[in-house]
């Protein structure tokens, strides 16, 4: 049990995150755009659960909203890095030479530009928006998922049964897809969880400056921003988002080490 106890409490808040957005998507307790000024500033009540923000929006609705907003930029983010990756990992690992060379020279200037810069060009280029962030982040996370594959594929090109396959005949993109693909599948995964965590800190750090989510759509990391100047006067503004990124991240980040843990056989020897 110790050891899988990042693992428990990972999945926990993890899936309290899934659990609240997608009740977003079907019920928020008010519209999180809905402007009330009479009731501006109001302290958490049972009509308002976490009070509500300097326009009078209930900030638990906002908080909801933005939660799914977060998500599905993380999706679209490190499903395109996780789709576009991979591919190219294993390319990478099972062709060698100027392929591998090439390959990873791309990745390596990809890993010059950080997300946040990546999405400063995009957007001088084509505006602020989730659409762009998504892309930024997404394009952030290819060389990531990449070099993954690459590494777990040289180290298994080692392995007797992928040299079996090769001598069998098999052409590359079948000794890839069925031989090498699910044995690094697991490993895939925990990245995955990682990049998770990282995308929706990338997504709120770029709605903080104004390049992410844009309004009314309601973003936790906007959220940050408007509270900078009710700091003192209502510090729960900047409280509730905050504490949500950082559940967030919490939670994804030791789901991935929880699952490190169960899926590494190498780890399991040496903790039993």
């Amino acid at each position: 049990m110790p050891r899988r106890a990042a693992l428990i409490i990972g999945a926990a808040i993890s899936l309290a995150l899934l659990g609240m957005t997608a009740l977003a998507l079907i019920w928020m307790p008010y519209p999180p755009t809905a402007i009330d000024i009479a009731h501006r500033l109001a302290a958490p009540s049972a009509a308002h659960w976490l009070g509500t923000d300097p326009l009078g929006r209930d900030v638990a609705s906002m908080l909801m909203a933005g939660g799914r907003n977060s998500l599905a930029v993380a999706v679209i983010a490190v499903g395109a890095g996780l789709l576009i990756g991979t591919p190219l990992g294993l390319a990478a690992g099972r062709a060698g030479g100027i392929v591998d060379g090439l390959l990873m020279r791309s990745a390596d200037l990809v890993f010059a530009f950080p997300a946040l810069l990546t999405a400063v060009i995009i957007t001088a280029l084509a505006g602020p928006g989730a659409a762009n962030a998504a892309f930024a982040i997404g394009i952030f996370n290819i060389p990531v998922f990449a070099r993954v594959a690459r590494g777990a594929t040289r180290m298994l090109g080692a392995r007797d049964f992928v040299r079996a396959a090769t001598l069998l005949g098999r052409g590359e993109a079948a000794i890839s897809h069925v031989h090498i693909l699910p044995n690094i599948a697991p490993l895939l995964i925990v990245q995955a969880s990682i990049q998770f965590a990282l995308a929706i800190l990338a997504e709120a750090g770029l709605s903080y400056v104004g390049l992410g989510t844009q309004p009314p759509a309601p973003s936790w990391g906007r959220m940050l921003n408007d509270a900078q100047t009710y700091i003192f006067t209502a510090p729960r503004l900047a409280i509730f988002p905050g504490l949500a990124i950082t559940a967030a991240v919490l939670g994804l980040n030791l789901l991935g080490d929880g699952l490190r843990d169960l899926l590494d056989p190498r780890l399991r020897r040496l903790q039993d």
